[in-house]
């Protein structure tokens, strides 16, 4: 059970309990007053009495062991001393009875109360666990369930349906963002593959003079620099959307699969690329998983210096961690490294990367129930820490 204190099914419990036992208090207090007001007070009655009976009373109680005695007179000072200590008794065990069966009986209602309270603020808050279920279940796609809410129109009920409502915008939204990216992959890929083929056609000529072929090459680059841009945005609005399956992916042979592609870009950097792994299987998308490995180790070639290196390490937890060394960072300025179109040029001249690289990292281990974390090298370079769920 969840400690009261933190749910509001347990603080509303202990308000109901509260007020209960506030109420019975105050109820057993009224009860001891009015009793004790009805019950005559010892002296006054013992007087009242006395008196009435004269200045002397007969007594002609037997003996033990003995005939009949003969009848003696009781002064009227000692009958009144009897009489009241006989009412005083009478009174004090009257009141200490009222009052022990009073709070027991507060006591066994209170608990009742307590018990009741409990039930009944579950059932009044059973559409706030279904609302925070829901939410719980929801994701990009997912956004089909609702919670459908049964039962008079009162705020409850209101909340729910608003709730619904933003469901149903929230699904339109992302099947027009999903309609968008099925577009933009065939409507922006095309024109810049028929772009790059024109231009590597020019180039090819023979009479192609020193200024076509410079400025061939300039429109390469800025070709090559567009369609890494739209490779990044399509990834990182497919991870976006999250997972439709998982299989089990070994994270460390795709790490040395990565080290081995990138060996010859890193030979031209003059950095060294290393991996240290252990066997480490995760569940996921064995092609986004591959993209975050690649991205991780592009970063840390690109935003090298020379003789520089690159450590690839798998592990349990964190899953994956790259370090490199390199230019030295500021660490306030590192979460922004994970914005879209974000990136620290001070540390390359290399301009053709978009800044989409971390951002599509976060994203995957996202979209893999995980997280990712960056931190600045002591002398320079960062360390990035990837943690995914087994």
């Amino acid at each position: 059970m969840k400690d009261l204190k933190l749910t509001l099914r347990g603080r509303l419990t202990i308000v109901y309990g509260g007020l209960f036992l506030l109420i019975g208090a105050v109820l057993l207090i009224v009860n001891y007053v009015l009793v004790s007001g009805s019950l005559p007070e010892a002296g006054t009655y013992a007087r009242t009495a006395t008196a009435a009976l004269g200045p002397a009373i007969s007594s002609n109680g037997p003996a033990v062991g003995t005939p009949m005695a003969p009848a003696r007179t009781v002064p009227a000072s000692e009958a009144l001393q009897l009489v009241s200590g006989s009412l005083s008794d009478y009174r004090s065990s009257t009141l200490s009875q009222l009052i022990l069966t009073s709070v027991l009986a507060l006591v066994i209602a209170a608990a009742l109360a307590v018990a009741l309270g409990w039930v009944v603020s579950g059932k009044a808050l059973h559409p706030i666990h279904a609302i925070t279920s829901t939410a719980r279940r929801l994701g990009a796609r997912s956004l089909d369930r609702r919670i459908n809410l049964d039962g008079p129109s009162d705020e409850l009920k209101e909340l729910a349906d608003t709730f619904d409502g933003m469901l149903d915008r929230l699904a339109v939204s992302f099947d027009s963002q999903k309609r968008f990216v099925a577009n933009a992959s065939h409507e922006l890929r095309t024109p810049l593959a028929v772009q790059r083929t024109l231009i590597e056609v020019a180039l090819a000529d023979p009479e192609a003079g020193p200024e076509v072929r410079k400025l061939g090459q300039q429109l390469l680059y800025t070709n090559e620099r567009s369609e890494r841009m739209i490779e990044g945005l399509l990834v990182l609005a497919r991870s976006d959307r999250g997972l439709t399956s998982r299989t089990p992916v070994r994270l460390d042979e795709i790490a040395e699969q990565v080290a081995r592609s990138v060996r010859a870009r890193a030979a031209e950097k003059q950095v060294t690329v290393r991996v240290n792994a252990v066997p480490r299987t995760v569940a996921g998308d064995p092609v986004l998983l591959e993209r975050l490995v690649t991205n991780l180790v592009d970063n840390a070639i690109t935003y090298n210096h020379e003789n520089g290196s690159v450590l690839v390490e798998v592990g349990t937890d964190p899953a994956l961690v790259v370090r490199n060394t390199g230019a030295q960072v500021d660490p306030n300025a590192v979460p922004q490294l994970f914005e879209p179109f974000r990136r620290l040029t001070e540390r390359t001249g290399d301009s053709r990367n978009a800044g989409l690289g971390l951002s599509i990292v976060r994203s995957v281990a996202q979209a893999h129930g995980g997280t990712v974390h960056a931190e600045a090298g002591a002398h320079g370079g960062l360390a990035v820490a990837v943690r995914l769920p087994g």
